[in-house]
């Protein structure tokens, strides 16, 4: 069994030492363990800059453009401008290889060393996992209250929308079958892409495993999630959903 761990990136310079320090020993360590009765023997970590302005680039060539090991394999994809973290996981998945695709955010807002507990909720039917802080047995450590209530508050509308025993709808940090990544496309190329991607798969019957997470603040940097724009595109899409929603009844009506 191959792994992919799709890693997007912008402006995350002072963040590298992080993911050579507390990211790449998780990952080694993964080789040979089990995922739902398999066994990875492979791993490729692709790392996608979305257009940074800083160093980003030259200092992950530098930390891993080098890196060397039997099993696992590194990419670098580059976005020329900053064109948003939908557009860098879409660019991710279009170069992955593995029959099972981590993603995760570069800053190690979920740390790196649960990754393993991650893919443990992948088994049986579940097709697809996600992180979920807002699960009753998840946390929220040290992160800005207004961010927070806008994250919550948008998995709220879409708990009352689409399923309500699922608690987080915007989490990065995720575990996928193949299968999800290939069938289910996703349009949107800021923050609202993953949201997209986990609906559209809950929509077509793919089984989704909250995995109850703690989430953490950044050590460096800023968050890049652009508020009014990512608020902009969470309600324009969920207005999307009702109409569907209600089509779908009406369907059922007649």
């Amino acid at each position: 069994m191959k792994l992919s761990v799709v890693v997007p990136c912008f402006n995350e310079e002072d963040n590298i030492e992080k993911l050579k320090t507390e990211f790449f020993p998780v990952v080694e360590k993964l080789i040979g363990s089990s995922v739902d009765g398999g066994q990875i023997n492979s791993i490729e970590v692709v790392f996608v800059d979305d257009g940074s302005k800083d160093g980003t680039y030259d200092a992950l060539n530098g930390a891993f453009g080098t890196f060397s090991h039997k099993s696992i394999s590194v990419k670098f994809e580059r976005h020329d401008v900053n064109r948003g973290l939908g557009a860098a996981i879409r660019t991710g998945f279009s170069v992955v290889t593995g029959d099972i695709i981590v993603t995760t955010d570069s800053d190690g807002t979920y740390h790196f060393s649960t990754i393993p507990s991650l893919l443990e909720h992948l088994n049986g039917k579940v097709a697809f996992v996600t992180a979920s802080p807002y699960h009753p047995k998840g946390d929220v450590v040290g992160v800005p209250g207004y961010r927070i209530f806008l994250s919550r508050g948008a998995s709220l509308l879409y708990r009352i929308l689409l399923n309500w025993k699922i608690h987080t709808y915007t989490a990065l940090y995720r575990a996928y079958r193949r299968e999800v990544i290939d069938e289910i496309p996703f349009a949107a190329d800021d923050f609202l892409g993953g949201t997209e991607l986990m609906v559209k798969a809950m929509l077509k019957g793919y089984q989704v495993d909250e995995f109850p997470a703690a989430l953490h603040p950044r050590m460096f940097g800023v968050s890049k999630a652009k508020l009014v724009k990512t608020i902009g595109s969470h309600l324009n899409f969920q207005s999307r959903l009702v109409l569907h929603r209600l089509h779908i009844r009406s369907l059922f009506a007649d």
